[in-house]
Order: C-alpha cells, then sequence, then structure tokens
C-alpha cells in the first residue's frame, strides 16, 4: 500500500520486511539515512538501517544524531504500520531518548517501537534501539497526526 509520499511494499531482496521509502529520495531519510526497512512484530514495529562509516563519530560509533534520526523515523513508521495514521503530514511533539551503548557501523542497527495510547489526535510510543541484543537507547515519544480538513 504505497502513498503518494512514501513507498512501503515488500522488499524483494529482504523477505518479511517492506521498504520504508520516501518516494523524494533527495529529502533527509534516503540521503542520510540509507536504505530502511521495517515490519511487524506481533504489537511492536521494527525499523532497520543499515550503518556505514558516514554515520560514525569519531570515537567510530554510530552517531547520535543518526540514532535520533532512526528513532524519529521510526515513529512514523510504527504510526504507517500499527494503525491507520497517515504519517506523511504528522508531525513528532516530543522526544525523549536515554543513550544506553553505543552501535557499531556495518551491523544493522534497529529501532523497535510500540504505542503506548493512541487518541482522537496524538498517539504516545515507547521503544528501543538495538543492535541484535544489544542495547543501544531507550526512547518515548509522542507524535501529532494530521488535521483532517
Amino acid at each position: 500500500m504505497d502513498s503518494q509520499v512514501f513507498e512501503y511494499r515488500e522488499h524483494p531482496d529482504y523477505p518479511g520486511w517492506h521498504m520504508w521509502r520516501l518516494r523524494d529520495e533527495t529529502r533527509f531519510n534516503g540521503v542520510v539515512m540509507g536504505e530502511l526497512i521495517t515490519r511487524v512484530e506481533g504489537n511492536k514495529c521494527r525499523l532497520r538501517m543499515f550503518p556505514e562509516r558516514k554515520h560514525t563519530n569519531l570515537q567510530e560509533m554510530i552517531h547520535g544524531a543518526i540514532t535520533l534520526s532512526l528513532i524519529d523515523i521510526s515513529l512514523f513508521s510504527a504510526m504507517r504500520t500499527l494503525t491507520t495514521g497517515d504519517p506523511g503530514p504528522a508531525v513528532t511533539l516530543e522526544l525523549s531518548t536515554q543513550f544506553i551503548g553505543a552501535g557499531k557501523p556495518g551491523e544493522p542497527l534497529d529501532s523497535v517501537v510500540e504505542i503506548v495510547r493512541e487518541t482522537g489526535r496524538l498517539l504516545f510510543l515507547r521503544g528501543e534501539v538495538v543492535q541484535e541484543d544489544h542495547l543501544v537507547a531507550a526512547f518515548s515519544g509522542m507524535v501529532r497526526k494530521a488535521s483532517k480538513r
């Protein structure tokens, strides 16, 4: 189920996963983050990126800004996959993150998100960023859904 803004369909190279891609690849997601894939796991959404050297800091670990970006994008991936909300015109209202460990380049980095509560206009979410069984960050966030016009 694609939209005018997002390409969301089964990924041909990753069975069980879907593409999470903006149609305009000149925007932040495509230019900075690279390929993103997503899938639903029970009541959670997993968004995966593939960190490269360009995503690292001077300590050769994943830059905190990349981790925050993955988290922010994962809120909208969860909105799209776990609800009927349209992530295109939605906005992040709040994001609280605790950095717990460092991510490494060359290994998939996942943001695993669940919805805590949904109201008419708001979505409350929480989750973790992990690399296999290594915890990188924990977070909670709030997204305002688009107005009905």
